[in-house]
């Protein structure tokens, strides 16, 4: 099941934690959105805490390797997770629970054809259709 089809069926259904990664969605995206160096300067944030293997498995063409919430606490920071928890109305666990099934899979779409040119146009139009398909729903 692809992002988008991730993202319209935890809106649609009854699954608190679907619908706890949709409503982190467009903090997320800002927060990527306002990043010095976007997804990029992101996903270097998580390669210099030790996690370069798992973002490239993201990144690649293969099977996304799972990230915990413990490893996106490291990678991200207090500040940082704690302001996506305020942005998206949750608390810090549900937050980093939420991000760990989201962020691969969002890289990964965001990443076609297993580049890790994470700058491109393409890039932007995949957050912008999130963001028009969340105000959608």
């Amino acid at each position: 099941m692809g992002l988008l089809d991730s993202i319209v069926s935890a809106v649609g259904g009854n699954d608190n934690q679907g619908s706890a990664q949709a409503g982190l969605l467009p903090a997320l995206m800002e927060l990527v959105s306002n990043y010095p160096g976007g997804l990029a300067g992101l996903m270097q944030k998580f390669q210099d805490a030790g996690l370069g293997g798992v973002v490239a498995s993201w990144i690649g063409n293969g099977p996304n390797q799972a990230v915990t919430p413990g490893q996106l606490q490291t990678a991200l920071g207090d500040d940082m997770v704690s302001q996506l928890a305020q942005r998206s109305g949750q608390d810090s666990s549900s937050v980093l629970g939420s991000l760990a099934a989201l962020l691969p899979s969002l890289v990964d779409q965001a990443t076609p054809n297993g580049e890790a040119s994470l700058q491109s146009d393409q890039n932007n139009d995949l957050l912008g259709g999130l963001s028009g398909l969340l105000g959608k729903l």
